[in-house]
């Protein structure tokens, strides 16, 4: 089932907030109306005022109903909501004294949440209903009930304004509020995908650097291949040259194995084609793999049986993205003279957990080592996390990092729904 994205700021979030001042104010009229009529025993028209608050409640049902339907609400929906509102409102207030109600500022109120949330056009379109009701109120309406005494009469006014000021101050306080801390989300989140565009961008420009490269050092590799064993037969005599000579040749197989190991990942993130493997299998791949490129790192692995017999669908990057953790905290170790990396795989609550600890000095920044290029590495060139988050993200995941007291701990979580075989 694909997932609904849910908008924060704009028109659904001035709805949604809508949604709760109509229930607010569907309890807050009901309870005046009914105050006023049976407790202060004022002759205001009781049944058409409750039908208006009752249809608002009808039209409440149906606001909730839309808010939760998965096709987007375009603005002019959320200024028929407003219309609907100020209408019932406008209703109320025309028997209830019309403009000389206390209560009439509350027509402002949809006009200062429009102002938060929506174009210059939308706010004209309230302010000119928000301010045709008014006038209409201004000449047409039914008048209060005046009560025997005058100064009593002046005290519920005052007592009017006062409410009334104490819910405009509360609605507009709160609900501005939402409003604005909504914008400061969307903002954050622009600002967020803006770092991973350039993020994927500077990865993209590496890939593109490291496929020319790869390109061009396979003639030079095949050319030290087909020396060195002509070198060594020459040199037989020399012992330790020979020596160096078949360490040389080793580093060259080497280079050449990753140069084919490169081309076949790109082959396989093109095709997209994720290998079915075992959670204890490829774990144990990853490990032989890192024993070969680390052998002096001391690499303690807990993983429990249920965990490892967990089917994954491993896309090609993950293999990558644990080796650059497990490499990266072998290096952290090696700065307190320590080889000693542990690997802690678990799954909890529909996640996959492999959490890779060192014994090194830790991060010294406030989660920026992510950044592409930033390494507290001497001779580190700053890709191996960004690598690493850019695959957990693919992967609807995320790459969390913090300080222990011996170390360090990266955790790169994974969604079991994504990356399990179902």
């Amino acid at each position: 089932m694909p997932h609904r994205h849910v908008q924060r700021t704009g028109p659904f979030a001035l709805a949604r907030t809508l949604a709760w001042l109509r229930l607010c104010a569907i309890a807050g009229q009901s309870v005046a109306v009914l105050v006023c009529s049976e407790w202060m025993h004022l002759g205001i028209p009781l049944l058409p005022m409750l039908l208006g608050i009752g249809l608002l409640a009808v039209f409440g049902v149906f606001a909730a109903w839309r808010l939760g339907q998965p096709w987007p609400l375009r603005e002019w929906e959320t200024i028929g909501h407003i219309a609907v509102d100020t209408l019932v409102l406008g209703y109320l207030l025309y028997f209830s004294g019309g403009a000389t109600n206390p209560f009439i500022t509350l027509l402002l109120v949809p006009i200062a949440l429009c102002a938060a949330a929506l174009s210059v056009e939308a706010l004209l379109a309230v302010s000119v209903l928000a301010g045709l009701a008014y006038l209409l109120l201004l000449r047409w309406y039914v008048p209060l009930p005046r009560p025997v005494h005058d100064n009593i009469d002046f005290s519920l006014h005052v007592i009017g304004m006062a409410v009334n000021f104490i819910i405009t101050a509360v609605l507009l306080g709160f609900f501005i509020n939402r409003l604005a801390y909504a914008l400061r989300l969307q903002q954050l989140e622009v600002q967020r995908i803006r770092e991973r565009a350039l993020r994927d961008e500077g990865i993209l420009a590496i890939a593109t650097q490291a496929a020319g490269a790869a390109h061009e050092l396979n003639t030079p590799l095949s050319t030290m291949r087909t020396l060195l064993p002509e070198l060594r037969h020459e040199h037989a005599g020399d012992t330790l040259l020979a020596e160096d000579l078949a360490l040389l040749e080793g580093q060259v197989d080497r280079c050449r194995t990753i140069l084919r190991e490169m081309v076949a990942f790109g082959k396989a993130q093109l095709s997209q084609e994720p290998e079915r493997l075992s959670v204890a299998q490829f774990i144990h791949g990853c490990l032989e793999r890192f024993q070969l490129l680390r052998p002096e790192a001391e690499l303690a692995l807990t993983l429990d049986e249920a965990t490892g017999r967990t089917v994954l669908r491993t896309p090609p990057g993950l293999r990558h993205a644990l080796l650059n953790l497990l490499n990266n905290a072998a290096d952290a170790s090696v700065i307190r003279h320590s080889n000693a990396v542990a690997l802690l795989v678990c799954r909890d609550e529909g996640w996959l957990h492999l959490r890779v600890r060192d014994h090194g000095p830790g991060f010294d920044t406030n989660g920026e080592f992510i950044l592409l290029g930033y390494s507290q590495k001497p001779a580190g060139l700053g890709i191996g996390l960004a690598l690493a988050e850019a695959t957990a993200e693919r992967l609807n995941g995320e790459l969390v990092a913090h300080n222990t007291e011996d170390g360090a701990e990266v955790c790169l979580r994974l969604p079991l729904a994504v990356v399990a075989e179902k």
